[in-house]
């Protein structure tokens, strides 16, 4: 079977100006790379378009309709500090959380056997009813939010591998026994949370809390805590927070993670779970703001999905 790679246009549209390192860019290098490379396996989509039933599973109704009524008709605006809009950005938003639905349902229909979504903007930071750290929705905890309703899975887990804490994702879940949350990232740092006592209401939030510095080893050894939880939990499905921005050449933190590691960790693990998924594993762009070593690091993620099929 095939990879799905999720992604639109409208990533274009969501422009948050001149020196932001949530840019354009960072969606179109990794697009240019796989149309370069024209793998046969794997099979492109576009977002399906996303109801507000499915969003407001996991966002507070008030805040979606907040988030729809806040974008600008011309220039630029911020729902935080960091969290810059314009016209352009609310079908950006709306269509990013819509590929990870595309990429669940093409999971569960056989279409594809797994799927990476490359949309913008990310979601991580983004709790029940607050945008932060360049995210608007939390799109990741939506396609949990889907999976659990839709599908009436069980047990989701959902692997954040980004520099920096998913607190969003971590906040929404914190009271679900059904989801399994691991984050690994460095400590302390942006946004501050993510100490290994934040553990969850049900033991389900698996925080590896790093020190700036880390380099490939003591990141691999550090991640076989998080393979130990999954493979406790038994997940039926695996969502994956994808953010590269651990690695040495990223300006936004200070791990010393290679291009080759995102390899290894995807590759341990599918390895890992692949006994109770079944392979169904989907994959959303979070970080990364070195635009080589984000395209290359996200070929390398996708590299070991494929090889999964």
């Amino acid at each position: 079977m095939k990879t799905g790679l999720i992604t639109s246009e409208t990533y274009q549209d969501h422009d948050t100006g001149p020196g932001h390192p949530e840019q354009i860019a960072r969606v179109t290098v990794i697009n240019e790379l796989f149309k370069k490379i024209n793998n046969k396996n794997i099979l492109w989509k576009k977002p399906s378009i996303i109801t507000d039933d499915i969003i407001k599973d996991a966002h507070d109704s008030e805040y979606v309709d907040l988030v729809k009524s806040s974008f600008p008709t011309k220039g630029f605006s911020s729902l935080d500090g960091d969290t810059v809009i314009s016209p352009g950005s609310k079908k950006a938003t709306f269509d990013a959380a819509g590929s990870i639905i595309t990429a669940i349902d093409g999971v569960q229909n056989k279409v594809f056997k797994n799927a990476f979504c490359n949309v913008r903007p990310p979601g991580h930071h983004s709790n029940q009813n607050k945008a932060a750290g360049f995210c608007i929705l939390n799109n990741v905890a939506i396609g949990a939010k889907y999976l659990l309703n839709k599908y009436k899975y069980n047990k989701i887990a959902i692997i954040d591998f980004d520099v920096h804490h998913g607190n969003g994702t971590q906040d929404i879940f914190y009271n679900n026994k059904n989801v399994l949350f691991i984050s690994t990232h460095q400590y302390p740092y942006y946004p501050g949370t993510g100490s290994d006592k934040e553990k969850g209401n049900f033991n389900n939030i698996c925080n590896i809390p790093l020190p700036a510095g880390t380099n490939s080893e003591e990141y691999l050894n550090a991640f076989e805590f998080a393979l130990k939880r999954l493979n406790k939990f038994q997940p039926e499905f695996i969502l994956i927070s994808a953010g590269f921005d651990g690695h040495a050449s990223d300006p936004l933190a200070q791990f010393k993670l290679s291009t080759e590691d995102y390899y290894e960790i995807t590759k341990r693990l599918l390895e890992t779970s692949k006994k109770f998924t079944n392979g169904k594993v989907v994959s959303i762009l979070e970080g990364g703001y070195d635009l080589l070593a984000l395209q290359d690091s996200a070929k390398r993620h996708v590299d070991a999905l494929l090889e999964f099929n």
